[in-house]
């Protein structure tokens, strides 16, 4: 295992281990969403509650259980959009689902930047099986931002 690998591998137990924004939050915000989404193929499962504040995402909060990937890949979305306006939590959501459609090849610079942590879960584009653990959360995250805005409408 390359050293790059290795330290994608201790990005990915971090974030599992310590679980940024983990915990359902009252965001005491008017315009919350949640979702529940479980992946039927292995078990894993997300509650996401987002509060918007305009068009700022201004919490993210969650609760789940599952593999390492699915857990630290809700905790890297939660620190990447929280405290962001809408449009590049979408950007960032589009840039995630690049990576887990490249085949385990780096995104371009840019694209990088705008990932983060979230650039340590390239290789798991490798394996079609796991693209599901990956995107658990950020599912969760789009369906509770509509229900948001429903509930803004």
């Amino acid at each position: 295992m390359s050293s790059l690998e290795q330290m994608y591998q201790q990005v990915i137990m971090d974030h599992a281990r310590a679980g940024h924004g983990r915990g359902l939050k009252d965001p005491g915000l008017i315009h919350v969403g949640e979702s529940h989404q479980v992946n039927t193929t292995c078990g894993d499962e997300i509650r996401l509650r987002v509060g918007l504040d305009g068009d700022t995402v201004s919490s993210v909060s969650w609760e789940g259980q599952g593999c390492s990937i699915s857990q630290a890949s809700v905790s890297v979305l939660s620190e990447l959009v929280e405290g962001e306006s809408l449009a590049t939590a979408e950007e960032t959501m589009e840039a995630f689902r690049e990576l887990m459609q490249s085949k385990g090849e780096p995104l371009d610079d840019d694209r990088e930047d705008l990932l983060g942590d979230a650039t340590a879960f390239v290789g798991v584009g490798k394996y079609p099986a796991r693209i599901k653990c990956a995107m658990l959360g950020w599912s969760a995250f789009k369906d509770a931002v509509i229900r948001a805005g429903k509930d803004q409408a």
